[in-house]
């Protein structure tokens, strides 16, 4: 069993640290925040497709910084008031980990 653990440990991807409750409070944000642009399955709306088949190629640094500081003259806004560093750096790499339903 401890093997075991520790090859799953090894084969899953890092994510920044965040506590359980707030990754669960994260996870609403992207659905219900992100998915108000993005399309509530992440597919595409207003906003590009955030599956992890889109952004398979994205840095997952870049993506964090983009959730930060947004994207002057699009609809994407700045979270920085809102999100830490390290909640960000959780949310990109949700995004780039997270099945499509």
């Amino acid at each position: 069993m401890r093997s075991l653990c520790a090859l799953l440990v090894c084969t899953m991807p890092a994510m920044a640290d965040v506590a359980p409750d707030r990754a669960m409070a994260l996870e609403h944000m992207v659905i219900q925040d992100c998915g108000s642009c993005h399309g509530l399955t992440l597919k595409g709306g207003l906003g590009r497709p955030l599956t992890a088949q889109a952004l398979a190629e994205a840095d997952p640094e870049i993506l964090a910084l983009v959730i930060l500081d947004g994207i002057p003259g699009t609809a994407m806004p700045p979270w920085r008031p809102l999100l830490t560093e390290d909640e960000a750096m959780w949310i990109a790499d949700y995004l780039k980990t997270k099945e499509s339903p």
